[in-house]
């Protein structure tokens, strides 16, 4: 047996799994702070970190009940309607539910004995467990000669992003950096589950970010930002 500890905490934008990019880099202005935990808020520990523009975080998925992996699944990127191993996959539904993801490091702050990473590009979920920090070193982790089976491609999703006057007035008067950048890079992934994309009738939908809740609801490729309410 293999005991492992977190070493750091994640504070997201991301409050619950729907509206997560699927993978990370997809949403750049998605912004989270990993604050070291105090056994490890040693200013020596990230000596030298400050030089890599990103960091490789392995991490818990620790939204996902325990024991619920599955042997296959149905990837998004296939419309959910064909199987693959899951290894073969990046699903959370895994054996040990560990996660993998390169985020971009922009500032390190070491402040009365505390120690946070901002980070962006994340595509983690708030309070995720951090288990290891690793530099992301180009010339050893960008394999030009890579193929990327199913998922060769940046996926593209095609849809436009319209804003309602109150949902515009709200991320104006929004303090921390750009809200609506944020909203439209998540709403282009087009968040919803495979087999509704499909679904070309009108639908609506909510989705919690930050402390706020959007509401928000597609017809003919259209994403209509109806209301954000605090």
């Amino acid at each position: 047996m293999f005991p492992f500890k977190p070493i750091g905490i994640v504070r997201s934008c991301f409050r619950e799994k729907f509206g997560i990019p699927r993978q990370p880099g997809l949403v750049p202005a998605a912004r989270a702070t990993l604050e070291l935990l105090p056994a490890y808020a040693q200013p020596a520990i990230v000596r030298g970190l400050e030089d890599f523009s990103h960091l490789w975080l392995l991490f818990v998925f620790h939204g996902i009940p325990r024991g619920r992996w599955q042997p296959t699944v149905r990837p998004p990127r296939l419309g959910g309607n064909r199987r693959l191993g899951v290894f073969a996959t990046r699903s959370p539904f895994r054996p040990n539910p560990l996660g993998l993801s390169a985020v971009k490091l922009e500032q390190i702050v070491i402040r009365s004995g505390r120690i946070m990473l901002h980070l962006a590009g994340v595509d983690l979920l708030d309070e995720t467990p951090v288990l290891d920090i690793k530099p992301y070193v180009p010339y050893a982790d960008c394999l030009l000669e890579a193929t990327g089976g199913f998922a060769a491609t940046t996926p593209v999703s095609g849809l436009t992003i319209e804003f309602s006057p109150q949902a515009t007035a709200f991320c104006v008067n929004w303090p921390d950096g750009d809200l609506r950048q944020l909203i439209t890079q998540i709403l282009h992934q087009d968040p919803r589950p495979a087999y509704e994309q499909r679904d070309v009738a009108q639908q609506q939908y909510g989705m919690k970010l930050y402390n706020f809740d959007i509401k928000w609801k597609i017809s003919d490729g259209t994403v209509y930002v109806m209301e954000i309410l605090a």
